[in-house]
């Protein structure tokens, strides 16, 4: 498990807050509705409800924190130490446990006081039974204000935590402070570390990541260490030993002989010595430091003899580096790393586990299947081939060079011309003329064009003889147009039909006045189909009659409206029949001013109802002003009237202000 593990850890509420999520959320999610009438098997159960629900909303809460939260038993041991000297073990573990306990007594709390509210007798005494049991078990969360606290903290650290792998391959930088660790970081990874001339300029745990043989490294830079006793070791000096201790990996030991970080080339040695117990079972590197200042030649004797005693010890490799150059750091890192990979290697074999590997595993070496000699063959031009030199004279011009030498204010046109293959290299930059012996070039450069143009000439001559061109009234170059002409003209005569059965779709197919024939007629079609029209004959007559006397009252009423300035009254149409010697009537027209004949609508009214019960046109205009201005509130307020019911409110005062109560249903 990494670090980046530890940082799945949802956000730790505070007491208070803890208590108005789980309150406010057994509100939401219960019942609110109950009435002392009610059976108090129902009252009983509402409120056990309201207890059992808030008991479990601080469980799950609960138990998501302790669950989220690592074990430090079931970590890594390196992952373990870390916690352990940044959060202090012993107070971490507290307060989960304290946690664990407070979850133990609200479900003791919510467990006694559904058993006494199995018998209380009426809803005032199940209601007080019910707020001593939320009380109690908010008392017990506000005790767990501390615990809840720390743990934030925690949680909000972790989550700052560098991403460190135990069980990748790593590089760990150690040392005295000041003396590099940072820089060779940054040279080798993409890390950013800060860097500064002076002690302690980092204080935690920071990791990187290289690449180097297609593997995935991890550097951690640690901070600087003092050579005191562990127990006077602060936080920031025990993280670099928590780190030396349990991660396998590559130690690099930096030393500055310069002395630039403050302390002298023996207390560096002595360092070293007082941590070697740390670096069993791990290579271990001495880096020599900025030596572009001091290297390990321009050391005195006595400190170049306890130099010399570290590098002579087993399994110590010196390498000496310059981060401001760069000088061996490219080198310092492929040794590092192919230290660590050996080292593993040889981890790995010395396992019982090995023999019962390599016992099934053959390694199949190629053996020669005869005495001949078999060289490699290299083509003569590949061997006489010159290499490219750009300070050689007659070197192979490249197109880079033509660029170079033609370039004008930016720019570099390509001559497309030179990679033509033609028969006669010379050709190449030839220009083309456009006219030549008289005939435009375009025109040959279909191959076919000499029979094309004889097709075409053919096919005129063709036309002539037909007498195609004879009349002009249909001119068409080709047969092709004469069919498309022609195509054309039977789409628009279809259309033109179409258009015309769709507008006749719904019109009568004879004319009204078709119909109409005199009595005398349909007496006769009568009389020869054998019928007595004797009947019919008398009815028509009898309406000639009515309609007639109709026809002459209407004409009385129209020349007095006529008079007063009015429109003539429509007449009404009768069942009228054409009877011989009489006009049609002309009930549907009337006179207008100009003494012209008008056409009138028969379902007109004979009055305008909105001018009804008013004086004169004045006083209707002045009845609709005063209508409107009435209305005009009500407009402001997109009212469509009285009877509108439209709630027009963004917030509506019912969904913001709890429940509504048993049977009040008034949205309003």
């Amino acid at each position: 498990m990494s670090t980046s593990g530890l940082k799945a850890i949802a956000p730790v509420p505070t007491a208070a807050d803890f208590l108005d999520i789980v309150l406010s959320r057994t509100q939401r999610k219960t019942a609110t509705v109950i009435h002392k009438n009610f059976k108090i098997s129902r009252i009983r159960n509402f409120y056990m409800r309201k207890v059992k629900f808030t008991q479990d909303s601080f469980d799950e809460k609960l138990e998501a924190i302790l669950t989220e939260f690592p074990m430090l038993d079931d970590l890594h041991p390196f992952l373990a130490s870390l916690m352990n000297v940044l959060y202090d073990k012993n107070h971490y573990k507290l307060a989960l446990g304290q946690l664990r306990t407070a979850r133990h007594l609200i479900d003791q709390v919510a467990k006694d006081y559904v058993r006494l509210l199995k018998f209380g007798d009426s809803l005032y005494r199940c209601k007080q039974l019910k707020t001593a049991a939320l009380g109690r078990m908010a008392t017990v969360m506000r005790r767990q204000k501390d615990p809840l606290a720390y743990l934030e903290q925690v949680r909000q650290h972790i989550s700052r935590l560098p991403a460190i792998d135990p069980n990748t391959r790593t590089l760990l930088v150690c040392g005295y402070p000041n003396v590099g660790k940072s820089s060779f970081m940054n040279k080798v990874t993409r890390a950013d570390v800060d860097v500064q001339p002076y002690a302690f300029t980092t204080k935690s745990l920071f990791v990187g990541h290289l690449d180097y043989k297609y593997l995935r490294w991890q550097v951690i830079d640690t901070p600087g260490i003092l050579d005191h006793p562990l127990e006077e070791m602060n936080t920031i000096e025990m993280q670099s030993i928590t780190a030396l201790a349990h991660l396998k990996s590559c130690v690099l030991y930096f030393m500055d002989l310069s002395e630039q970080c403050g302390y002298t080339v023996e207390a560096q040695c002595k360092l070293f010595h007082s941590i070697k117990p740390l670096f069993s079972g791990k290579p271990v590197m001495l880096v020599i430091n900025k030596i572009d200042v001091t290297r390990l030649e321009d050391l005195t004797p006595e400190n170049r003899t306890l130099v010399q005693e570290i590098i002579d010890a087993e399994d110590v490799q010196c390498i000496q580096v310059s981060c401001y150059s760069e000088e061996g750091v490219m080198e310092l890192k492929n040794k590092a790393c192919d230290a660590l990979l050996s080292h593993r290697v040889e981890s790995k074999l010395k396992g019982s586990k090995i023999n019962a590997v390599i016992n099934r595993i053959h390694v199949a070496q190629p053996v020669p299947r005869d005495d001949v000699v078999r060289t490699p063959f290299i083509p003569d031009a590949v061997k006489e081939r010159k290499k490219y030199d750009k300070n050689d004279p007659d070197r192979r011009k490249l197109l880079r060079d033509a660029e170079l030498e033609e370039e004008r204010d930016g720019v570099f046109s390509i001559n497309l011309k030179t990679d033509y293959l033609l028969a006669n290299p010379e050709w190449k930059f030839d220009t083309i003329p456009e006219i030549m012996d008289g005939k435009n070039i375009a025109d040959f450069i279909d191959p076919d064009i000499a029979e094309r143009l004889e097709a075409l000439e053919r096919e005129e001559e063709k036309l002539q003889a037909e007498g195609f061109y004879d009349s002009g009234e249909d001119m068409f170059d080709s047969e092709d147009e004469r069919e498309a002409s022609e195509a054309q003209k039977a789409l628009r005569h279809k259309i033109h039909s179409q258009s015309i059965k769709k507008s006749k779709k719904n019109q009568a197919r004879l004319p009204r006045t078709a119909g109409l024939r005199t009595l005398s007629e349909l007496s006769t079609g009568l009389k020869k189909a054998g019928y007595d029209p004797s009947s019919i004959e008398a009815r028509a007559e009898m309406l000639a009659k009515i309609q007639g006397a109709k026809r002459k009252r209407a004409d009385a009423d129209m020349d007095v409206d006529m008079d007063e300035g009015g429109e003539g009254d429509e007449g009404e149409e009768g069942d009228w029949m054409d009877v011989d010697g009489e006009e049609a009537p002309i009930s549907k027209r009337a006179k207008g001013n100009s003494g012209a004949v008008v056409a009138k609508n028969p379902r007109a009214p004979r009055s305008n109802r909105q001018l009804a019960g008013m004086r004169d046109d004045q006083q209707a205009s002045r009845a609709i002003k005063l209508r409107n201005l009435g209305q005009r509130e009500r407009n402001m307020h997109a009212k469509a009237g009285e009877s509108d019911r439209a709630i027009r409110v963004k917030k509506p005062k019912h969904l913001y202000a709890g429940k509504r109560k048993a049977g009040k249903t008034d949205r309003r």
